[in-house]
């Protein structure tokens, strides 16, 4: 009669279990953050902090010294820096900054540094998440001993998804505007498009 019931009681434990166990995979504790009653997981004061590193493209290159497209860049690498505040769940403000590369056919090196402030829009789907931003700023230019310090105008957009209610991650994909307007009159005007990774922390 023991017996009995210790086995009752060890298969109603073992039931149970199993019970408790598929109830916790089949619910997704970020899943408030979701619905439907909720339009954004957003709202003023949050803020993220994104860590963006891939590569740059050098693609159209024109002014007085350039002729059809001859910059003798190569690709290049990057790793940038942002800072997001929300003013609303969708609108939000922030700063900018990053670092790259790029070496020529000769083997020297062009280093850039560009920073600046950001705003941008971000469109919300489940957990997928696609901010459209754009940056303007100064950048610093360094190539052999000749320097260069001035204006660019970055468009971007991200896809991201949240893997927790603490980070997402996905890709991120901007257009570098870099023109320069020395004292000599020879202008010059230099397109790049990055790719990067990004890791962005939210809180």
């Amino acid at each position: 009669m023991h017996k009995k019931w210790a086995l009752f009681i060890i298969l109603f434990l073992l039931v149970s279990g199993f019970y408790l166990a598929a109830q916790e995979e089949d619910t997704d504790p970020y899943d408030p953050l979701w619905t439907d009653t909720v339009r954004s997981p957003y709202e003023n004061g949050d803020k993220t902090f994104n860590i963006n590193l891939g590569v740059v493209f050098p693609t159209y290159f024109g002014g007085s010294e350039i002729e059809n497209n001859q910059h003798g860049l190569s690709l290049g690498g990057t790793l940038s820096l942002s800072y997001n505040y929300f003013l609303t769940s969708y609108i939000f403000a922030g700063a900018e900054a990053a670092a790259m590369f790029s070496s020529t056919r000769g083997g020297n090196m062009l280093f850039m540094v560009p920073f600046g402030a950001r705003i941008g829009y971000q469109f919300l789907y489940k957990r997928f998440e696609i901010p459209i931003a754009l940056m303007v700023g100064a950048i610093g230019q360094r190539y052999l001993d000749n320097g260069y310090f001035g204006l660019i105008i970055k468009p971007g957009a991200s896809a991201y998804w949240r893997y927790n209610p603490d980070w997402s991650f996905g890709l991120n994909t901007s257009w570098w505007f870099v023109p320069q307007w020395p004292k000599n009159g020879l202008s010059a005007y230099g397109n790049f498009m990055e790719l990067t990774l990004s890791a962005r922390y939210h809180f």
